[in-house]
Order: structure tokens, then sequence, then C-alpha cells
């Protein structure tokens, strides 16, 4: 019975009295219900509103596009909503559920369900530090053109004003200006990965630099997120992106981009690199195995239906990545139909214009037959030209490409911004809708990085006491870290070393650690045995639908996802990254080198690092401890154990006593910790179960022999198998003496 229920009661079963008027009492519960009823929704709405927020990130405004892009358009959206209905909302679900059932954070989560694989927490915290290195410097790339749009004319609608002329800065016309603003003036890119890591470029270290600064001062000053902030987090980017998609429509080209954005082929399903990009990107859209989930689960107040939440974070972050895609693909069929003949026509009709306003003189005047020449003699003519006319001609020339573009535009991670920088143009007063829409895309990138920053320290601050005492110490080590780790993704080769990050180890070591998680809770701890434990102390039955997709559909999804990563990183054809060549201005595709690849390989080792260490680091510890002790074993006989509790029975309890054993379910499973004495006690999952260590591994709950016998037998012999060797004849007596006493009581 709710608390609505349970005030409406009182109120009406109030005895009254001539002391007390009854209407009185009653009318002030009732506004007192309604105030607590208001509140309760307010602060449930607020949490939604947070979940959904996040689901709003980075990962729909900036990763789905490009990904869509590289793999044909509808290919990718089919495959990413299969995967999402039958992977990211089940594990969404897991991970929603988990932490609002234990109520503890996303480390000690696993050191409670499945003790050797307690390390799955510190892992999940690894790949948080790995995502905010290179999320800060999108961030950066947010704030540069931030800093760009309060310019009256906006830098990226024409070629850049350069001091010297000469024939290499004729490659501004070859592709269009957006694109050479992003890849010449924002990211100074070198022409592969190798080239210029050991220089930065100084106004994205710049931006970075008070990207971290920002994350500092929101961490230490511990600002709350209100309710009218998270509405402008939500709402804001989607009225944004629906003007900038009506204003895109009347574009040329916009029906034909469209109709090609939601075209598929059935072939491009044989790709198993389509698979592993669409499974990769629907964990990191959804912050799965980065241990958010769980996080805001586990502290946050009140009750939610978790089924509709999840559907609801999946079904705005599916929306939200198709209202972008679509706008730039409007812009990216806008930049192929306007190139070669039509931008050279385009060129010559401005030309002739400002040679007869007496902008420009008559020498800049083009050939008669210019236009029944190929585009590149345009380019040609104007190499002839004079260094001073060649300079007026190159500022005055359209957003467009002159030359003939045999290939994609844009293919590499900065996509969405140059589109976007296309789309911001369009409106009347341009620098204003700049300005509102980046301001709008930093702030939804920074949301995005405090909940990932949150994932780092909450879980440590629980887990260090250094960090408990003094927790604005561990906000300065976080921030200094990452300041300092992100100053590579800063260099002229930064975007690269990113796209190797993005595309090659943070979704191979999402898919590793979800798998782990996957497994511990529906094979090992056992699904069966969690959806009755979690009707027990929550009093709520979990889809059985659910259960039987965790242990038979996401977990070979996820192993299958794992191995084609594998597989797609150690082929004998590497995987590409898309770079900038400068000299032909346009992109290119570069294969990985060896020595480039071994680094994932480094860095993936080191995140999986603590889930084999945790459980051999307890063990170093417990048989040092007994070794160095050994007449401790004689006084761990003399502690009392708890006595084992059978499983909750379906419709056995009420509500009021599920929340009484879940209260001391939770307090007896937190004073557990890195210091019992044995290595059964380290063994345990929960407080309240008496399964060994040998019944761990248990396919849907069904014990083993082992594990059977250990049930069975009497709380005074389940000890720990070091003790059992150690006999004590008069403890024996006593003990015997004092069975007999109270046998002749009773």
């Amino acid at each position: 019975m709710g608390s609505t229920e349970l005030s409406e009661e009182k109120t009406y079963t109030q005895p009254r009295n001539s002391s007390s008027p009854s209407w009185k009492l009653t009318a002030r519960e009732i506004l007192a219900t309604k105030t607590q009823n208001y509140f309760a929704q307010m602060k449930r709405t607020k949490n939604i509103l947070m979940q959904v927020a996040f689901s709003i990130g980075l990962g729909s405004v900036w990763r789905f596009p490009y990904l869509c892009h590289r793999n044909g358009g509808g290919n990718f959206i089919l495959m990413y909503f299969f995967m999402l209905c039958l992977f990211g909302i089940p594990l969404l679900y897991m991970e929603m559920i988990m932490g609002h059932w234990l109520r503890v954070d996303n480390i000690r989560v696993w050191k409670q369900l499945v003790p050797w694989l307690g390390g799955i927490g510190y892992a999940s915290i690894l790949v948080c530090i790995l995502i905010s290195l290179y999320h800060s410097v999108v961030v950066t790339w947010s704030i540069s053109y931030l800093g760009n749009s309060f310019d009256n004319s906006l830098p990226w609608n024409q070629c850049p004003l350069v001091k010297t002329i000469n024939v290499t800065d004729l490659s501004c016309l070859r592709t269009v200006s957006h694109q050479y603003f992003w890849y010449r003036s924002t990211l100074s890119a070198s022409g592969h990965i190798e080239e210029g890591v050991e220089t930065l470029v100084m106004e994205l270290t710049l931006g970075i630099f008070a990207a971290w600064c920002i994350l500092f001062l929101i961490m230490i000053t511990g600002l709350k997120t209100s309710v009218l902030i998270l509405v402008f987090t939500v709402f804001l980017p989607c009225i944004l992106l629906l003007c900038f998609l009506i204003q895109s429509l009347f574009l040329e080209g916009a029906v034909a981009s469209l109709r090609h954005m939601v075209t598929t082929e059935l072939s491009a399903w044989a790709s198993l690199d389509l698979w592993r990009q669409a499974g990769g990107h629907v964990l990191y859209s959804l912050g799965l195995g980065l241990g958010t989930t769980i996080n805001f689960s586990s502290y946050k107040a009140g009750e939610d239906n978790y089924i509709q939440v999840a559907s609801l974070m999946a079904l705005v972050n599916l929306g939200t990545s198709l209202l972008v895609t679509s706008i730039i693909f409007i812009v990216l069929g806008f930049w192929a139909t306007t190139s070669g003949p039509t931008c050279v026509e385009k060129s010559v009709s401005k030309l002739m214009k400002l040679i007869k306003r007496g902008v420009l003189p008559q020498d800049a005047k083009p050939p008669e037959d210019i236009l029944l020449l190929p585009p590149l003699d345009y380019l040609e003519w104007i190499s002839q030209l004079p260094q001073h006319l060649q300079n007026q001609i190159i500022r005055f020339s359209p957003s467009c490409s002159i030359k003939t573009q045999k290939v994609k535009f844009m293919e590499g991670p900065g996509l969405a911004f140059a589109a976007f920088s296309q789309a911001v143009s369009l409106f009347p007063g341009a620098s204003f809708w700049a300005i509102l829409f980046f301001l709008t895309l930093v702030i939804t990138g920074l949301n995005t990085l405090i909940r990932i920053l949150e994932s780092i320290t909450y879980p440590l601050q629980n887990s260090i006491s250094i960090f408990r005492r003094y927790p604005k110490l561990l906000s300065v080590f976080v921030c200094l870290g990452g300041f300092l780790g992100s100053l590579i993704f800063t260099s002229h080769a930064g975007s690269y070393v990113m796209s190797l990050f993005d595309d090659c180890l943070v979704p191979l070591t999402l898919i590793i650690i979800v798998a782990f998680q996957n497994v511990a809770l529906a094979w090992i701890y056992g699904a069966r045995r969690v959806r009755e434990e979690i009707f027990g102390d929550l009093g709520r039955l979990l889809w059985s639908f659910l259960t039987v997709l965790w242990c038979y559909v996401t977990l070979p999804g996820l192993l299958a996802l794992t191995t084609i990563s594998l597989m797609q990183l150690y082929q004998t054809e590497p995987p590409y990254y898309i770079a900038w060549n400068s000299s032909m201005s346009h992109e290119v595709k570069q294969p990985y080198r060896q020595g480039t690849l071994s680094w994932v390989t480094f860095l993936s080792v080191l995140t999986f690092l603590p889930i084999p260490i945790y459980p051999l680091q307890h063990w170093w510890y417990l048989q040092d401890h007994i070794a160095s002790d050994p007449f401790e074993k004689l006084q761990s006989k003399k502690i009392p154990l708890v006595p084992p509790k059978p499983w909750p029975k379906h419709g056995m309890r009420s509500q009021e006593g599920n929340k009484d054993s879940s209260s001391k379910r939770r307090s007896l499973s937190l004073t557990r910790g890195p210091n019992l004495n044995s290595w059964w006690r380290f063994s345990l999952p929960l407080s309240s179960r008496s399964s060994s260590w040998f019944s761990l591994p248990v396919m849907n709950s069904q014990t083993s022999t082992l594990s059977t016998r250990s049930f069975s037998l009497p709380v005074s012999r389940q000890v720990s198998p070091a003790l059992t060797p150690i006999d004590n004849s008069d403890q024996h007596v006593k003990t015997k003496d004092e069975n007999q006493h109270r046998n002749s009581v009773r």
C-alpha cells in the first residue's frame, strides 16, 4: 500500500470528537498529502529528465551521424534500431534495477553479487577515464566554434584570407569552405597520425584548459541541477534541431538526400564491421558499462517503472539521432549538388556582378568560354592571375567545391561541426543562431562529461577513505589528470588519435565489460535467483521475457561482437582512419600502423587488469593474514554466524516485511569489507546468502551438489575450509554439554 493510500485511509477513519473539529484535521491532512505527492512527482520527473538529458548527449548529436554516413545511411539506422531493441533496452533495464535493488555504487554492486568479479567496477572507472579524455576535446571543438560565432561574418562561409598567395592556397576552392575551415583553421590537421603528435595547437590547448576548469568548478562547488536547467538541456537542443531541419528542407537536393538516408541494402548486413559499429554505439550512447546508470539508480530517491524509463531513454536517443542525421544528410546532398560545374557557374556569375559594381577590376573578368571548359580549368585560370587578384577572387568565392567530388564529403568525426556550420549560415542573423547552437552544444557536452566524471568520483569516494574525508582532493586529481591526458588530442594529429580511441579502443572495452556484467548477473549469480530476490526485497516481479533475453540473447550477441571487434583489430588488412590531404584538398583513408594498434592492445589490457587482479589480491591478502596469525583460527570459531534465510516466496511477504529485511540485508552487507579473515566470508555474495565459493558458477541459480549440501548443514558447521582441520576436544565437550542442557530444558 502506497503512502497516498495510507494518508487517505487515515483521513477518513479519524474519529470525531467535540474538542477538535474533524473537518479541519481532514483538510490539513489532505493538503499535506497533496503537497507530498507533488514533491514526489517533481522528484520523479527530475530523475527522468536527468536520464533523458544524458541520452541526448554527444553520442546522438556528434557520433551517430558520422557513423551513419560512413556505413551507408539506412543500413546503419536499421541495424542500430534492431540492436537497440534486443540489446540496449534489456541491458539498460538490467543496470537500472541492479542499482535500485542493492543501493550501492558501481564498485560495490559486483563485490556483493559475485565477489571474485569485483574488479568489474574498477574496469568501468578506467573506461570512463578514457572516454572523458576525448570527450573533453569534442567540447573544446564546440568552444572553438562558439568563439568564432561572434564575428559578424562567420569565418567558415568563405575561404580564409591569407597573407602570402601561391598555388597551394587554391586548395580552398577545391572543397567546400566549411570543410576547409574544419581541417585547416580549427584542427590545423597533419597528413597522418604519426605526424605532428608532439606539437600542440595553441587555440585547442587553451580551449581544453577552459573546459577542464569549468568541470573543476562544477565539481568542487557541487552545483545542483534544477528542473529548469534540465528542461533547457532536453528541449532546447530538440527545438533548435527542428528549426534547422525545417530550414534545410528548402535546400537543393534535400528530398534526394533524405531518400538516400533511408535507403537500405540487405547485402550490407553481411558486413561484420557494420554489426560491430552499430552494437558498439548502442552501448556507447546509452552509457552501458560505464556505471553511470547503476550509480544514478543507487542514490536517487523515488520509485520508477524502469522498463518505461529505459524505453523512453532509448526512444529519445533514437529520435534525436535521426533528427540530427537528417539535417546532416541534407547538407551533404546540398554540397554534392552544388559542386563541380554548378559551382563554377555560380562563381563566374558572382565575379561578373562584383566587376560590374566596381569591387573587382576588369582584369579579374574570366574568359567567355570558361563555362564550356572542365571545372579544373577554372582553377588553372585563377592560378595564372597576379597574386593580388588571386587573393580577392579566393576571398569572394562562394562556399562550394569547384572540383567535382567523386568521394564522400566529411567521413571523419568533424562531420557534425562542418554540417551544422552550414545549416546555421542559412538563417538571417546567422551569428545569433551560431552562438545559440554552439552554446547549447557546449552545455550538452559538459552535461555528458559531468555524468561520466560522477561515475569516477562517486565510487572512489565510497571505496577510499582519504577521498571520502577530502572529496575536493579527488576532484583536483581527476581534473588535473584529465587535462594532462587530453593534451594529446590538441596536437596536429589529435583528431586522428581521437578516432583511434573512439573507433577501436572504447567500443571494444565497453563490449567486453558489459559481457562480464551479463555473465555475472544472468549466469553466475542466476537470472532466476535475481528475479526471486528482487521480488522479495522490492515487492516487484521482473518481466520474465527480460531474464530470457539476458541469458540467451544479449550474452551470445555480446560475445559475437567481442569476436568481431578482435578480428577487425588484428586482421591482415588493418582498420583505417580519415585523414586530410592538404595538397589535394580532400579526405583520404589511411590505415593504422601496427605500432599504433599496439597502443590499443596495451590500453585494453590495462583497462581489464582489475578484473583478474582483484581476486588475486584478496587471495594473497587472506593467505598472508592466516599464515601470520595461526591462533586467529581458534578465535574465528567463536564468531556467531548469521543463519541462512530461505529465498523469498511469491506472495508470502508483506511490503513492510520486505522493507525491513531489505534494510537489514543492506546494513549487514555494507559491514563486510576486505578485512575479513576467511576466504569463505570473502566469497559470500550477500550477507543473507550462504552459498559457498564453489557454488557461484551456477547456471540459472541451479545449485550444485556441494552448494546444496552446504545449505542443508547446520550453521555451526558452515565454516571456512581453512578452519576444519583444527580440533579442540575441550571445546567439543563444552558444546556437547550445552546441547544436552538445551534439550533437557525443552
